[in-house]
């Protein structure tokens, strides 16, 4: 079994991750993709990777950080979907079910708070900043013990 460049990959969830309070203040906008010129995915066979599990919580982790920070925040902000979008794409490159089960966890961690926080309280202020340490704690593993 080969590991890919894992670093890389995470590198950016955990810069992101670390930066939060600085990447909130920053509004920029991905540029729009041309679905057209893509070529179609070629199927692969799917092996799980040592990290599957770790990499699965920490999806669901920003999907719980991008609803949270989108309900504290004045203007909404993007910065941690297009961060899961980067990851999955980086990740599951020709690999459907992986892309599927990450996909599936950033919606289940974004619903999550949404079906508690309507407003921004206290606690979902608090809440935001431990699922921030979180998938800090969780990138930086991920990229020590699996990182090439």
């Amino acid at each position: 079994m080969t590991f890919r460049p894992l670093l890389l990959r995470l590198t950016v969830a955990t810069v992101v991750i670390a930066a939060a309070t600085t990447a909130a203040a920053q509004k920029t906008a991905a540029p729009p993709q041309d679905k057209a010129q893509a070529p179609a995915p070629v199927a692969v066979e799917e092996k799980p990777t040592p990290y599957d599990q770790r990499l699965i919580r920490l999806a669901e982790v920003l999907g719980s950080v991008h609803y949270l920070r989108n309900l504290c925040v004045k203007e909404p902000e993007d910065v941690w979907r297009r961060s899961m979008q980067e990851l999955i794409d980086k990740e599951t490159v020709n690999e459907e079910k992986r892309r599927e089960r990450m996909t599936a966890a950033f919606n289940r961690g974004y619903r999550t708070f949404a079906s508690v926080y309507t407003a921004c309280t206290q606690p979902a202020i608090v809440a935001e900043q431990r699922y921030r340490a979180e998938g800090a704690t969780l990138a930086s593993e991920i990229v020590a013990r699996f990182g090439n």
